[in-house]
């Protein structure tokens, strides 16, 4: 249980603050504008600020956990597929690549740890 909690406070907390840097960060929205989703910038902010309370909410309840989870790899596999389809290195597609496989561990350990 102590890997998943780590797990869950780095994710947590990357995704918030990811989203703080949206709001403060220029280039963060300019980012959005390249990816052709400027007018989403702030809905996938907010999904992303929900999956990280609803990850530190889910160290109470497990279903929260599975539902946040999931949601947040789901994110992070569609903004990969942006990413290749902007033909971004693979380093600077490496953290999505990476927060969308923690977040499919923490789903996995999450279903494991309910039965």
């Amino acid at each position: 249980m102590y890997v998943i909690t780590i797990c869950v406070l780095i994710s947590s907390l990357s995704f918030f603050a990811y989203a703080i840097s949206y709001f403060y960060a220029p280039h963060m929205k300019n980012e959005f504008k390249r990816f052709g989703l400027e007018k989403m910038g702030l809905i996938i902010v907010l999904l992303e600020i929900t999956g990280a309370i609803g990850l530190l909410v889910g160290l109470k309840f497990a279903a929260v956990l599975m539902i946040s989870s999931l949601g947040l790899a789901l994110l992070m596999f569609a903004g990969l597929i942006v990413r290749i389809k902007l033909k971004d290195s693979f380093w600077v597609s490496l953290p999505a690549l990476f927060y969308m496989f923690l977040n499919a561990y923490i789903f996995w350990t999450s279903i494991n740890l309910n039965r």
